[in-house]
């Protein structure tokens, strides 16, 4: 049952991934940065991994620290 829900979650954010990346490709504003990727692949990763929890739960703490960090920095620079 957990593995079904790993792959449907791993879906769901390919395809947000993927509506992310065709959508705003028109517009500079709302691209995907290299540290949004990176935080985005450890989410990824720890969801991937998420049978280890100290593994997986430091792989999705890492992903939500970096996805802040990029907000933080976009909110400074607009």
């Amino acid at each position: 049952m957990s593995q079904v829900f790993i792959a449907v979650s791993v879906a769901v954010l390919a395809a947000i991934a993927v509506l992310v990346f065709f959508v705003g490709k028109g517009r500079r504003e709302n691209r995907l940065t290299p540290l949004a990727s990176l935080a985005f692949a450890f989410v990824l990763a720890g969801i991937l991994f998420g049978d280890d929890r100290l593994i997986g739960y430091s792989l999705l703490g890492i992903g939500v620290i970096l996805a802040v960090v990029d907000m933080f920095r976009r909110s400074r620079s607009g």
